[in-house]
């Protein structure tokens, strides 16, 4: 009887799709588990090559199978797309997994460590919190330019928009007002939290080599230095590209 050697696996919340095949290709078994299950069902199979597509969640099942012999492999979804063979259900996706991954000339992504998704999450989150800020000052702006105020763009301004919000003459009615240090106190809490960040990020990229060396060229900080070290990563080091640095100076700008 045929044993599967590679299983395809498509994630979602709470069922999970797989797809076992053969050493030749044939079909072993097709099967839909819970994730506690799935969890149980990839304990007790022998070691076998586990596809996934690189998405949320995949990294921790990453780490999870490793730990019990399998070698997986993530895919980045643009790259499964194609093997799609007929109308896109879990069944056909968990199929088109096994049939990318047999590939030989196929790109794998690297799972992460649990170390390197929790400074994965610091950046998300500093990126988060940039993003809310820059749309506060924005929003405060365009509030201003209601009443004919006109305010330069940029961070840097945002303490001259509070000396122009007290001042009397300004012509702001106080509902008006009101709204608006309301929006200076968010605008100061997420500065707070942005750089309560800072320290936090500058020590990760203290602590490895790569982040160091980088941050030795020009106009290369820390929280460049270690998002290009987190992004081009590999079992030999980090690495990196001119694409990767101008995608990393963009994200932090």
């Amino acid at each position: 009887m045929n044993e599967a050697v590679i299983i395809g696996v498509d994630l979602a919340r709470n069922v999970y799709q797989l797809h076992g095949a053969a050493a030749n290709g044939s079909i072993v078994f097709r099967k839909k588990l819970s994730r506690m299950r799935f969890a149980r069902f990839m304990a007790e199979h022998r070691p076998c090559m586990a596809a996934m597509e690189a998405c949320a969640g995949a990294h921790n099942w990453a780490r999870d199978m490793a730990r019990h012999g399998h070698q997986v492999r993530l895919i980045a979804p643009h790259y499964v797309k194609p093997f799609i063979k007929r109308q896109k259900n879990d069944a056909a996706d968990a199929e088109a997994i096994v049939e990318a991954a047999q590939r030989p000339t196929m790109r794998f992504v690297t799972p992460k460590s649990a170390d390197q998704h929790a400074r994965a999450i610091a950046f998300r989150t500093r990126e988060q919190l940039v993003k809310q800020r820059t749309e506060a000052v924005n929003t405060l702006r365009s509030h201003l330019y209601e009443f004919g105020l006109v305010a330069p763009e940029g961070i840097g301004y945002v303490s001259r928009l509070a000396e122009v919000i007290e001042n009397p003459d300004a012509g702001i009615p106080d509902l008006g007002r009101s709204i608006c240090r309301m929006l200076l106190e968010q605008i100061a809490h997420l500065t707070s939290q942005i750089n309560a960040l800072k320290p936090k990020i500058a020590e990760m990229s203290k602590s490895a080599e790569a982040p160091r060396r980088l941050q030795t060229m020009p106009s290369v900080g820390p929280i460049t230095a270690a998002r290009i070290g987190l992004i081009h990563h590999s079992d030999r080091g980090v690495q990196y590209t001119a694409e990767a640095y101008r995608e990393v100076l963009a994200a932090s700008a």
